[in-house]
């Protein structure tokens, strides 16, 4: 579940690590971005998502969505009794992997504003220098499909300026739909920054969680894939099957 498309992009990653799981995905797209809305709209939100999954015979939950885990991820846990998997931007890793001792992270304003980040560099951002940037504007950029638009490139420049110029050299993508916008990140980072995406430790972190709990399928067929979106339903069809990188079909939330 996530706030849109975005996490797709762990997704991507969870097919890879469990070619047999059926997966279920829901994009609440008419009510992104999840960053700007306060916490108890984000709650009630990812209830619904959850709710719905679970009644759509879901084994396990991720929260592929770092604003969500920010705000719900507790509630959910409270409230479900299956696993659930939730996201953090990767400040540890980045804190490892820096040299410069600064470490830049692109996140939405909701989980920069966050007690679940503000712990996170308490635990682990101590002797570096974490520089923060809200990406105002990306996720919509994401949302609309614009990957690679002048406009979503002048945006990201904008941003990544400011980091540059604060001397890191680890870039943490703290939102699930950055991932997406890895092609331009590359380009105007040119090299001088290394960055870090969690979708793939989160992945390995599911297929570890659902083993341990005796959930992993026993089928040698490959899984599919179900998708349901609450945005427009032709658009969302589009952007989801672009992303996904197959033409898909997706059904309304």
């Amino acid at each position: 579940m996530d706030s849109g498309v975005g996490g797709l992009s762990v997704l991507r990653h969870i097919r890879e690590v469990l070619p047999h799981e059926h997966l279920l995905y829901v994009a609440d797209s008419a009510h992104a971005p999840y960053g700007v809305k306060t916490p108890e709209q984000i709650q009630t939100r990812s209830l619904c998502l959850a709710e719905f999954l679970v009644e759509q015979g879901a084994k396990a939950l991720v929260i592929a969505c770092n604003t969500a885990t920010a705000a719900a991820a507790t509630l959910l846990r409270q409230q479900f009794s299956l696993p659930i998997i939730a996201m953090e931007p990767a400040v540890k890793p980045a804190v490892a992997a820096t040299k410069t001792g600064v470490v830049g992270v692109l996140a939405t304003s909701g989980t920069l504003k966050s007690a679940q980040f503000a712990a996170l560099l308490e635990n682990f951002g101590q002797g570096v220098n974490v520089v923060t940037q809200a990406g105002h504007g990306l996720v919509e950029c994401v949302e609309r499909g614009e990957l690679e638009t002048a406009a979503t490139r002048d945006l990201l420049w904008k941003y990544l300026q400011t980091l540059r110029q604060e001397g890191a050299d680890t870039l943490v993508l703290g939102c699930t739909h950055y991932p997406f916008l890895r092609l331009l990140i590359d380009e105007l980072v040119e090299g001088r920054m290394v960055v870090i995406d969690t979708g793939s430790a989160v992945a390995r972190h599911l297929h570890r969680t659902i083993e341990a709990s005796g959930l992993l399928s026993e089928s040698k067929q490959l899984g599919e894939e179900q998708f349901w979106s609450s945005g427009e339903l032709p658009h969302s069809q589009d952007i989801i099957s672009r992303l996904w990188g197959k033409p898909v079909s997706v059904s309304a939330f």
